[in-house]
């Protein structure tokens, strides 16, 4: 497995979403005994960077983890999340019934961390990210908390997720940042316009999620039919009437690079991202050994300069990421 460099962090070029094992997608938390097979698989293939957080379930995912790295923590990369969910006042206190809000308060970070190094059954956390910006909270007061979980070595590397370029260097100014996880894809290109400039201008890495375009790009899905009742795809923009027919024109064109290339279309789309640079490290989620293994082959698969400017000149996705943008920071 090549690897990446996230700041002063070395991982493997590829790293595992462990969100779909737990949440939000049709049949997520069905067959934790898969889901523990495909870490364990991962872990085998050299895949080094774990990638999840407390709400993913919520908590469930978190518990799920600690589970199948129980004895392999030396292997692991393990990172996760804090700040959507509020266990101020008492209300989670038992890691029941969470209150699902932005709050970065002081407070509710130690409490978050005590309760994420619990779950995973770890005396540290890796890379502990701000899952989301609290506009309440600012972001100074955010990154001195997380400097002093460092400090007491709860905390090794922290990170910041759909961060604005100006949050961003903010907290840098105070603490290193390791990494700004973001959507980015071939039908997610908002970071390249200032996100990115700014990672790399501060030596921070970046750490894609949705690198698939949540399963799009695989070309698995052809109609939204395919989507399962309860999937959470069902209720996003970019997969309503209108925008998904103009979004499989996406499809078709990584599906063309694919042939050309003798491989499938997630394995291309992974590999765009993979060609962007060494400081990037893209987690696609899966809860299957067979798409994992299939996700893992894209780190050796090298697209020429014609096939990767192709790509590139493809028109971003119809449609907003998400039915309510207002938590993402811009």
């Amino acid at each position: 497995m090549k690897h990446a460099t996230l700041g002063s962090l070395e991982v493997s070029c590829l790293g595992l979403g462990c969100m779909g094992m737990s949440a939000f997608y049709a049949g997520a938390g069905s067959d934790d005994a898969e889901s523990i097979r495909t870490i364990s698989q991962a872990l085998d293939l050299g895949v080094t960077l774990l990638d999840t957080a407390e709400m993913y379930g919520p908590y469930r995912n978190e518990e799920l983890v600690g589970r199948a790295i129980a004895d392999r923590r030396d292997d692991v990369v393990l990172a996760t999340k804090f700040g959507t969910i509020s266990h101020r006042g008492g209300a989670s206190a038992g890691d029941t019934e969470p209150v699902r809000t932005l709050d970065s308060h002081p407070d509710n970070i130690r409490a978050a961390l005590d309760g994420s190094l619990r779950r995973l059954g770890v005396e540290h956390i890796d890379l502990y990210y701000q899952h989301r910006v609290d506009p309440a909270v600012p972001i100074e007061d955010v990154v001195g908390t997380l400097a002093g979980a460092v400090q007491q070595g709860k905390v090794r590397h922290i990170g910041l997720s759909e961060a604005s370029a100006d949050t961003i260097r903010r907290a840098h100014a105070l603490h290193p940042v390791t990494a700004v996880q973001s959507e980015w894809s071939l039908w997610t290109r908002d970071p390249e316009r200032d996100v990115l400039p700014t990672t790399r201008d501060l030596g921070i890495g970046f750490v894609p999620y949705s690198p698939l375009g949540r399963g799009f790009l695989t070309g698995a899905i052809t109609s939204r039919a395919d989507l399962a009742e309860g999937d959470v795809r069902s209720s996003n923009p970019r997969f309503s009437e209108g925008n998904f027919e103009q979004n499989l024109a996406i499809v078709d064109e990584v599906r063309a690079v694919a042939a050309e290339a003798g491989a499938t279309p997630g394995q291309v789309a992974l590999a765009w991202l993979l060609a962007q640079g060494d400081d990037v490290a893209p987690i696609p989620g899966t809860k299957r050994v067979g798409r994992l293994e299939e996700n893992v082959a894209a780190a050796d698969l090298v697209l020429t300069s014609g096939q990767l400017d192709r790509l590139s000149k493809v028109a971003p996705a119809a449609g907003d990421r998400y039915p309510d943008m207002s938590s993402i920071d811009r």
